[in-house]
């Protein structure tokens, strides 16, 4: 159960998207929570705002942050010491930080709940976020032909999956490779392309490079069960398929959709979908649930000054590959991909904290010379 501005919502809210009027509601909502709290006052006197140096982006956990199986955030509270609890007025999930500037958000899961968590606690006057780096750091599905299992990709773009007209498949007219038609057109694909607000972000991509370029050499685990995983898939790809590899890290852009899809048709759907909202500059590799949520909260609160759009990274790590080998169904691969079933769901979670936290580490150590720097890329590349 999860307590949204005083409301309670049951359940996981899985198919919800933050667009248009139901992202400015949640602004308002949760603006005046963070309007209710914004003068922290202790003997008479205003309290200076804590300066958060780098936000951690989680999605989703099992059950305690601490102490059990772990989801998205545990890694990061248990081995950075993230013993400052806060609660945000609006947010899925208190905040957490330790000393040293860092802090770590649980969003909930799908867009809906990503946007009003990040809003809530950008909002937070408790806070100074001018200057803060945000790594959003989960697990996703991947592309054979791109990624491997437990690999990390760094995205450079982050696409839109779910603002769309949709016809069922089994109805679709002949000639067309989807029902899934971009708004504002006639069949899918249809040029010239019309970008709504919130389908489409780019991120800083000196700072993704940066980030690559950081922990490229970062050796990620490998395991049997995973090599055993991915054999299968060999035999619908080139010979020296990447998705036979050992995790590694790689620059790799993102679809973000609440609706968790599997199969090659679906695979060959995200592919050109990418290529056609990027104009042929991204490459898809990883599918995810939340990012497009989280990004267009921070957005807007980089618009209102809030944070800085320039310094916002998004890591994915494949927990599972987003279509079925040969000799098996998409519905049977689907199936054995689900509950936590995946023999990479733990590593991919070891390669998020592994990867981020070196990033973090870097952040961290360069601050004092780099923190407030107008360019950040070559300020911590001057080293």
């Amino acid at each position: 159960m999860y307590n949204f501005v005083g409301v309670q919502v049951f359940g996981k809210i899985e198919n919800m998207r933050v667009h248009g009027s139901l992202a400015a509601l949640a602004l308002i909502i949760v603006a005046a929570g963070a309007c209710a709290q914004s003068v922290v006052q202790a003997a008479g006197k205003t309290t200076q705002p804590i300066v958060v140096k780098v936000v951690v982006v989680a999605m989703f956990e099992v059950g305690a942050d601490t102490g059990d199986a772990p989801g998205e955030l545990q890694y990061w509270v248990e081995r950075d010491h993230l013993d400052k609890i806060y609660e945000v007025a609006g947010a899925v999930h208190p905040a957490r930080m330790n000393d040293q500037g860092e802090m770590a958000v649980l969003t909930g899961l799908g867009p809906a709940h990503a946007a009003a968590t990040i809003t809530a606690i950008g909002l937070d006057k408790r806070f100074d976020f001018s200057h803060a780096y945000w790594i959003v750091a989960g697990i996703a599905g991947g592309d054979p032909e791109r990624v491997s299992l437990a690999s990390a990709a760094w995205a450079r773009w982050v696409v839109d999956g779910d603002l769309a007209y949709e016809l069922d498949g089994r109805e679709i007219p002949e000639g067309w490779s989807t029902g899934l038609v971009p708004l504002r057109q006639s069949k899918p694909f249809e040029e010239p392309v019309q970008v709504i607000e919130g389908q489409v972000f780019e991120l800083n991509p000196k700072l993704a490079q940066w980030a690559f370029e950081t922990t490229q050499d970062v050796k990620l685990g490998d395991t049997p069960e995973m090599a055993a995983a991915r054999k299968p898939y060999a035999q619908t790809s080139h010979a020296d398929s990447v998705g036979q590899r050992a995790p590694f890290v790689l620059l790799g852009d993102e679809l973000s959709s609440a609706r968790y899809w599997h199969g090659a048709r679906m695979e060959a759907w995200a592919r050109e979908w990418m290529n056609y909202f990027t104009g042929g500059k991204g490459v898809f590799a990883t599918s995810a649930m939340e990012d497009t949520g989280t990004l267009d909260a921070l957005k807007r609160l980089s618009a209102s000054g809030r944070v800085d759009w320039g310094r916002v990274m998004v890591l994915r790590t494949v927990s599972n590959y987003d279509r079925q080998p040969p000799g098996l169904t998409a519905e049977e691969s689907l199936l054995k991909q689900q509950s936590r079933k995946s023999v990479a769901y733990l590593p991919s979670l070891e390669s998020a904290y592994a990867v981020g936290h070196k990033v973090v580490g870097e952040i961290l150590k360069d601050w004092p010379n780099c923190g407030e720097a107008s360019d950040v890329v070559v300020c911590m590349s001057a080293k």
